[in-house]
């Protein structure tokens, strides 16, 4: 005979024997953190630094206004050097059109002194030109540490913009790959949304860019299994 009486609560030994959920939620990150298999950041991604690479892992003696003593860079990121073909094509073609300019007629009635004082400028204001798009490529740079990301954009000279949020206000990360040269030579965006006061970090064109949501993610990872072991404690 079934029986009647069914309690649908559960007895003090088996409430006993069931695992604390946080406990349960600690150690299924610290799996996915920890294993081997999902967790291949220092396999697959060599250690480097360059002065003027655009992908640096863990790079020696990185410092920047407003850094911790304590943290520790783990990327350290610019636009892919194929994106400044653009402005040093240019460059280029700026440089040579003069000696091509002065065989018109119109510079045949033209003195010496003004033609080289006109020849002077132009290339006065080229260098200006190129120095100031590389300055726009070498220091717009994208940073992360094991606490926070940065977003430095260099406008000129004179205005830059800085935005950093902390590691743990992430909720989301994209990456946009478009066009053939994008995948061809492995570079795209990686949006970042958070849940600061800036809702939204973009990374433009910078290299392998699946690699660094993964080191993101990882980040990600990492803060949640201390708020959960905190929340154990």
């Amino acid at each position: 005979m079934p029986d009647l009486f069914v309690s649908n609560g559960k007895d003090q030994k088996t409430q006993a024997l069931e695992p604390n959920t946080a406990e349960v939620k600690k150690n299924e990150i610290q799996e996915v953190v920890k294993n081997p298999k999902s967790d291949e950041r220092n396999a697959d991604i060599p250690r480097t630094y360059s002065p003027l690479g655009s992908f640096n892992y863990y790079p020696r003696s990185v410092n920047f206004e407003n850094k911790d003593p304590q943290e520790k860079v783990i990327l350290f990121l610019r636009a892919h050097p194929i994106t400044t073909l653009g402005w040093i094509s240019f460059t280029f073609i700026l440089a040579i059109t003069p000696p091509f300019l002065t065989v018109l007629p119109i510079f045949d009635n033209v003195p010496f002194k003004y033609t080289l004082l006109v020849g002077f400028i132009w290339y006065l204001f080229t260098f200006i030109y190129a120095f100031e798009a590389f300055l726009d490529w070498f220091f717009s740079i994208d940073i992360i540490t094991d606490e926070r990301i940065f977003d430095f954009d260099f406008y000129n000279l004179t205005y830059r913009r800085v935005t950093d949020v902390n590691i743990d206000r992430i909720q989301d990360v994209t990456v946009a790959v478009g066009g053939g040269i994008g995948t061809l030579f492995n570079f795209g965006n990686v949006l970042i949304q958070s849940a600061a006061e800036i809702p939204e970090i973009d990374f433009f064109n910078v290299p392998q860019p699946d690699k660094v949501a993964k080191v993101l993610r990882e980040m990600r990872l990492e803060e949640e299994v201390e708020r959960v072991e905190g929340r154990v404690r």
